[in-house]
């Protein structure tokens, strides 16, 4: 019996569930037969899988050049402010110090100021990828595969 309207080859029911099914299968079909169809399914996953990652990895690959396009755009506006508030620091510090001398005075304490700030973020970033450690999780997940599943491994 085949269920009506199906597409595949006719699929026998067994009214004693799945279990049995596959035991009729394993009984009347050969060892070659049976490997075949796993290493057929086995392809297809795979290749199911690389699909899925493949267009996961292309939605993501967009989003990231949208969110770096608009990180772009906000690092030069971010610039373009910062280099007038300099050019205002620096002219409110000369007024303060007196024209024409006060102006040198100014730029000295607005460069040194970002100086620091530039020794600082340097020392942070320095520190930060001093912590890289690679990929730790994947080596190991990668350790923890089979040597007869590894290419050229052998049981």
């Amino acid at each position: 019996m085949s269920i009506p309207g199906g597409t595949g080859p006719a699929v026998p029911v067994n009214p004693h569930g799945a279990d049995s099914v596959a035991e009729e299968r394993a009984a009347t079909t050969g060892l070659g037969e049976l490997l075949s169809d796993v290493s057929r399914d086995l392809s297809q996953l795979i290749r199911q899988e690389v699909e899925l990652a493949k267009a996961e990895v292309t939605d993501s690959a967009k989003k990231a050049g949208k969110g770096a396009g608009f990180l772009t755009g906000a690092a030069v506006a971010g610039y373009f402010a910062l280099l007038f508030v300099s050019i205002f620091v620096w002219w409110g510090l000369g007024v303060l110090f007196g024209f024409p001398g006060g102006l040198i005075w100014s730029a000295l304490i607005v460069a040194v100021i970002y100086g620091i700030v530039a020794a600082v973020l340097a020392a942070r970033g320095r520190r930060d990828l001093k912590e890289i450690k690679g990929v730790p999780q994947t080596a190991e997940t990668v350790k923890e595969i089979p040597p007869t599943l590894k290419p050229g491994g052998h049981a």
